[in-house]
């Protein structure tokens, strides 16, 4: 791993944030981050107190905050993710607490959101909810942007937990309407059990990857492995989700679940041959890779032939 070089010794004067800036960049790039120019400003508007925006605005940094530079720069060349070491993660509109014990959301992940705040529009009172919610990304995003929606979050890990409440209270605090929690397994049959046939719109990001993966080191080393990896082919939190959103949905509610982008046919194929559900339909992200699948239950209420085809999405 490439080192920073020694900073100037103390009552030598302070740095200029631009040459901070590219000196925590060369260690980036060395250690083989492809964003490192953006890292790098990142952690030094995160050391300085500004947004990114601001640095070339900012002062200089003293010996202290130097250091502290240094030191969030060679644990990032190390891996550590970036919002481990900034304590928080962007998305859509929020600003999440992370850190050890819950998955860090990804910007890939904002689509499943927002698909979930245009199907709930326009519904009186949507009732919504968010199955695998780690840090409470896609709930309080929905949250925030729908203030008519009730909302439930279910989460199992503790870990988790403690970081989806803070994130809850928090955005309460700001003035979202609260969120409700919930502690439970989304495989359990019994999930939600007294919501049955109310839910206007179910999102899930679930552990997916299948095991054999072998993930970058962000994930191995430091997002919770039951929140990653889906058992042999990915599909074994997602295939009782299926089975348990064709029953909280009520007539013509709307599902959506992101998968493994090797999961492009599978998992629609799993939604049509469901029988619950129609217009399946497969969604790519930004990089025109299979991303989320989204279906809606059938308005008849009514349990059709399996084998019904779908569509895939543009980006």
């Amino acid at each position: 791993m490439s080192t920073l070089p020694q900073h100037p010794p103390e009552g030598t004067g302070p740095v200029r944030p631009s040459a901070a800036v590219a000196r925590s960049a060369r260690v980036l790039a060395a250690a083989g981050l492809g964003s490192a120019r953006v890292e790098a400003e990142l952690l030094a508007a995160y050391v300085l107190g500004v947004p990114r925006g601001r640095l070339a605005l900012a002062d200089d940094l003293s010996d202290d905050q130097l250091a502290r530079l240094d030191d969030l720069t060679r644990r990032r060349a190390g891996r550590e993710p970036l919002q481990h070491l900034t304590g928080r993660a962007g998305f859509r509109h929020l600003e999440l607490l992370v850190g050890p014990g819950v998955f860090v959301p990804r910007p890939e992940t904002e689509l499943l959101a927002g698909w979930g705040v245009e199907q709930a529009q326009g519904r009186p009172d949507p009732l919504v909810v968010d199955l695998c919610s780690g840090s409470g990304a896609i709930a309080l995003s929905v949250a925030q942007e729908l203030p008519g929606a009730r909302v439930i979050a279910v989460e199992r890990s503790p870990a988790a937990l403690a970081w989806l409440r803070r994130n809850a209270a928090e955005r309460a605090a700001a003035g979202d309407r609260p969120i409700e929690v919930v502690e439970a397994d989304v495989t359990a049959p019994d999930l939600l059990a007294d919501l049955v046939g109310r839910v206007d719109v179910l999102l899930c990001n679930p552990p997916y990857v299948p095991d054999d993966v072998v993930v970058p080191p962000e994930v191995a080393g430091h997002d919770p492995a039951e929140a990653v990896f889906g058992g042999a082919d990915g599909l074994a939190v997602i295939r009782p989700v299926v089975t348990r959103a064709a029953a909280l949905l009520r007539p013509g509610g709307a599902f959506g679940v992101e998968h493994d982008d090797t999961h492009g046919a599978a998992v629609p194929a799993l939604l049509a041959g469901h029988g619950w559900f129609t217009a399946v339909t497969e969604h790519r992200d930004l990089t025109g890779r299979p991303r989320f699948a989204t279906a809606s239950r059938r308005a008849d209420g009514q349990h059709a032939p399996v084998g019904a085809a779908w569509q895939t999405d543009s980006p």
